[in-house]
């Protein structure tokens, strides 16, 4: 079952943040890793127990992330299943990020 794709604002900052600054040095490099998020985004749909859970606190919470290899790291995209319907993309991170959650 297909389930549909929400995007919270913050998601949006986020892909823009790391679009335009691939984008000073590399355009390609910036398309590719572009499409590499938005692949595996299409994954959710299908398959959204794919990502793994994030435990705060020793406490699990509804939020999943997703890792997408891309280069020597990658990104990491936060979600929540909604229900058996939605799944809702909150933000994506950089891994060398200091702060990807």
């Amino acid at each position: 079952m297909s389930r549909k794709l929400l995007f919270a604002e913050p998601f949006f900052i986020d892909i823009e943040r790391y679009y335009d600054h691939l984008t000073e040095t590399d355009p390609r490099l910036a398309d590719r890793a572009y499409d590499a998020v938005s692949k595996a985004l299409s994954v959710l749909e299908d398959f959204p127990f794919i990502g793994r859970k994030v435990v705060v606190d020793d406490e699990t919470i509804m939020t999943r992330e997703l890792l997408v290899p891309f280069g020597n790291s990658g990104y990491v995209v936060l979600y929540e299943i909604e229900d058996a319907e939605t799944v809702t993309i909150l933000a994506v991170r950089h891994q060398r990020e200091d702060d990807y959650h």
